[in-house]
Order: structure tokens, then C-alpha cells, then sequence
């Protein structure tokens, strides 16, 4: 299954204990005229750790951390080890991992593979910009080393190539350096959307800024929603404790409020899985926020960061059908215009967002980048049979508005993007060098996905309509 349960596929599935068990599976696949795609953990909203009918190979029982430097921050790590595992050995010796997702499930190797971005994406990058270098298998059976010095081209255009150019072995990442693992939190209530843009801006030299958007509001408070930033606390290096005790301060809660336990609290959460609940959510989360306008408290580094773990298996609130998400990329100057234009159709769709979060972006030299000097909007959708068809059709509407203010996607978090849209964001320049790429390192064509097959059929050499 994809992440958000939207999507699912039969595969092949294989669990490679070292490379040369990796060189075998490529050598069956070309043997038997299958192609290969790559899963982590499995954490990409849509299609992209999916291979259907084909083989998928399953990376994550590659884990360990095979080299760390805690005087310097440097860690080598191989590709299945997880956001969770990083975190956890690094945060006592006063390191942190610079760009992390909103969960802490992810493998290293999921990350550079879509190159994701944090909320503090417009102060320190991508994930990508961590990297120091990476060693990586191509299906030739070659090996290569990249590194912004050593063959760059490869190290600026497998990072981001969503498994498309070779399969990532290990990699060493330059680490944050921290004095308490803490940071602290103000929360600031928006009006509405021109509100809420403001305050990312004005508070562009915090750490983190991220921005809950209200998505069932229209009129004059529509885009109305909490704003959230954080600043690393700045405490002497002793306050890092190294005892497992310690160690559980930096943990998300078991319990909410200190009484429900968290891991059952999905089920009172399906109870809201239509129209009117994620009205009653979303007033009641905005109203809250109005009452403790500028209300300043203090997490950890997870606790803030991972808000998607807080309540596990939260997903299955929105069983059968699962969730999607849809994040579009917008420049600053269109930001405001489109963004209400997209709050606007969802609110008169009969398929609203029941989350919508906006965060702050820069521009990158990665070759497959959703990246740009703007803002996003995430907005999550409940997918029924009863709207899956008008999802489509609301979603399809989106693209164009985007597309017409020089915006981009995410491939991460996509599930509906057609070859189209895809190749109008990327451009022809772009397409020729992933292009000239894919054929460098990959001239069989083995590497594919659902997802690659759905957004760049022509990449694996499939007659597509270019009109």
C-alpha cells in the first residue's frame, strides 16, 4: 500500500541483505523482462514505493550506522536507517539532523530519494543540502561515490530522482549541532490568509515557522489559522543528558492530556471523517488557538517536529478509502492570489481538505526540485468511492492554477499528477538532462515505479501524447 492506503499494488517483493543480493535481483529482473522499484519504509503519500506486477525491493532491513563522528557531526548511516534511529544516536552527544519531515519514520534513503524539506526549509535547504556524499548502486552493477566535488552531476540529480538513476547504499550526513534538544514554541493566531502569509514572513529569522490553515471558511476569514514558530534553546552543553531516562524527555507523549492513550485515540477520530466534523476539528483548533494567541511553551526537537506521530496510526481514521495529499509550490508574489483561489474551490467542492498547512521555501540546484522562492500549501483529502472521481476533477482544476503562476509539486506526497502537468513544471531542459541521466545509468530501462510510469511514462520509453 502507499502510505496514505489511497493506492496499493501486487508486487515482487525482495529483501536484499547486502548489495551483491541487490546485483542478483537486478540480474533476475533483466533475465525475466521485469523492472525494479525501491520501498523504505514505505512513508511517500501516493505511488512512488510501488512497482505493480513487477519487482520491489524492500531496503529497510539495511540499517546500521556505520560510522559517527560526534566531535564534527558526521554520521555515515546506511540508506534503510531511519529519521527515528538517527535522532535517537545522535541528540545526547548534541547533534540533531538538520532537515527532518513532519514523522519520524522515513528511511535516509527514502529522504534523499525525493530530497524533502522540513519547516525550516527557507533557513537551512533540503535534505539534500546535508549530504556530504553518498555511494550508491547503479544497475550496471557499478558503484559510484558522489559528492558536490566528485561526480556532480550524478550527486545534484540522483538526489531528488524519486529511485529513478541508481539504488543509495549509504551516505554520510552533516548534522545540526544543539545545545539542548529543545526549542521554543510561540503560537500566533491568523486571521485569515493574508494574516497568516504575514506572519511566516515577519518571523522569517526563527528556526522553524509553520503555518495549520483552516480550509472550511470561505468569505473574509477564509485561509484563517494558527501559526507556529521555534527557536532552538540556547543552553550550556550540559544540559544534553545521555541516561535513558533523559533520553525519554526528548519522546513523544504515550498519553494526550496526560490521561487518553494516544494509540487508541484513532478510533474517536473516524467519528469525524466527513463534512461537518472537520468543521467542528477545524473551528474548534482555530478558536483554541484565538484563546492562547501568543502563547509561548516548550518541546523537544521531536515533539515539535513529528507531528504526524503523535497519534500512531492516526491514517486509519480514514479507512476504507485512505487519504491523499496535494502540495503545490507557489513564487511569493503569486502566493497570496493563488492560495485563495485553491482554499476558494476547495471550500465550494464537495470534497473539502480537512488539513491545510503552508510553510517557506527557497530555490535549490538539485535537477528534480519542487523547491522554489515562495510558499506551500499542503492540503489533505479523505478519498471515498463516493468522491474519487470528483477529487480527480477538483484536483485537476488546482493544477492549472498552479501551473499558470509558475508553481511546481512535490513527487513525495503526489497521487494524481499526470505527465502533462509534470513535464509543464519541470521543463524540457530539465526533462532532456533527467533524460540524458536515466540513460547514463540506467540504459535498460530496469528502474521504474507506479509513480514514475504515471507522471514520466516517457522516461522508460512509453509512446505518450505530447499535445
Amino acid at each position: 500500500m502507499s502510505w496514505g492506503m489511497a493506492s496499493e499494488a501486487c508486487c515482487y517483493v525482495y529483501y536484499p541483505e547486502d548489495e551483491n543480493d541487490l546485483l542478483e535481483i537486478f540480474e533476475l529482473a533483466k533475465v525475466r523482462g521485469m523492472t525494479v522499484g525501491f520501498r523504505g519504509a514505505g512513508q511517500s503519500y501516493g505511488d512512488a514505493a510501488l512497482n505493480g506486477e513487477q519487482i520491489l525491493v524492500d531496503l529497510s532491513g539495511w540499517n546500521r550506522i556505520l560510522d559517527w563522528d560526534p566531535e564534527n557531526g558526521l554520521i555515515t548511516v546506511q540508506s534503510g536507517v531511519t529519521i527515528a534511529q538517527l535522532w535517537r544516536r545522535v541528540v545526547s552527544s548534541g547533534w540533531w539532523p538538520p532537515v527532518v519531515p513532519g514523522t519520524m519514520n522515513p528511511t535516509v534513503g527514502g529522504c534523499a530519494s525525493m530530497n524533502i524539506h522540513g519547516k525550516n526549509h527557507w533557513q537551512v535547504g533540503s535534505f539534500g543540502d546535508h549530504v556530504v556524499d553518498f555511494k550508491a548502486l547503479l544497475p550496471s552493477g557499478k558503484i559510484v561515490y558522489c559528492s558536490r566535488l566528485k561526480s556532480q552531476d550524478l550527486y545534484y540529480g540522483m538526489l531528488g530522482s524519486f529511485g529513478m538513476l541508481g539504488c543509495f547504499l549509504s551516505m554520510t550526513l552533516q548534522l545540526k549541532q544543539i545545545s539542548s534538544g529543545e526549542v521554543q514554541v510561540t503560537a500566533l493566531s491568523a486571521a485569515n490568509l493574508d494574516d497568516l502569509l504575514r506572519i511566516i514572513d515577519i518571523h522569517k529569522d526563527e528556526d522553524y515557522v509553520v503555518g495549520w490553515v483552516d480550509c472550511m471558511v470561505g468569505s473574509s476569514a477564509i485561509g484563517r489559522g494558527i501559526v507556529h514558530t521555534a527557536r532552538h534553546l540556547d543552553l550550556p552543553s550540559q544540559n544534553i543528558l545521555t541516561d535513558d531516562v533523559a533520553m525519554s524527555t526528548h519522546e513523544l507523549p504515550t498519553k494526550i492530556l496526560g490521561v487518553l492513550p494516544a494509540k487508541y485515540l484513532w478510533i474517536f477520530l473516524r467519528m469525524f471523517n466527513h463534512r461537518m466534523g472537520y468543521k467542528i476539528v477545524n473551528a474548534v483548533r482555530y478558536y483554541l488557538g484565538l484563546l492562547r494567541n501568543g502563547h509561548r511553551f516548550v518541546q523537544s526537537l521531536a515533539q515539535f517536529n513529528f507531528l504526524l506521530d503523535y497519534i500512531p496510526n492516526w491514517k486509519r481514521a480514514f479507512l476504507p478509502g485512505g487519504l491523499i495529499q496535494y502540495q503545490c509550490f507557489v513564487p511569493f508574489r503569486n502566493a497570496y492570489t493563488v492560495f485563495h483561489k485553491i482554499i476558494q474551490c476547495c471550500t465550494n467542492s464537495k470534497s473539502p481538505p480537512y488539513l491545510g498547512v503552508v510553510k517557506r521555501h527557497k530555490a535549490d540546484d538539485f535537477l528534480i526540485s519542487c523547491n522554489l522562492d515562495g510558499y506551500s500549501l499542503a492540503i489533505d483529502f479523505s478519498v471515498k468511492d463516493s468522491n474519487r472521481a470528483g477529487l480527480s476533477s477538483l484536483l485537476a482544476e488546482l493544477d492549472k492554477i498552479v501551473l499558470d503562476a509558475g508553481g511546481r509539486f512535490y513527487f513525495a506526497k503526489d497521487s494524481t499528477l499526470n505527465p502533462e502537468v509534470a513535464r509543464s513544471f519541470l521543463g524540457p531542459k530539465t526533462l532532456a538532462r533527467l533524460m540524458e541521466l536515466k540513460l547514463g545509468c540506467d540504459p535498460g530501462g530496469l528502474l521504474q515505479s507506479n509513480l514514475s510510469r504515471r507522471i514520466l511514462p516517457e522516461l522508460h520509453g512509453y509512446q505518450v501524447d505530447k499535445g
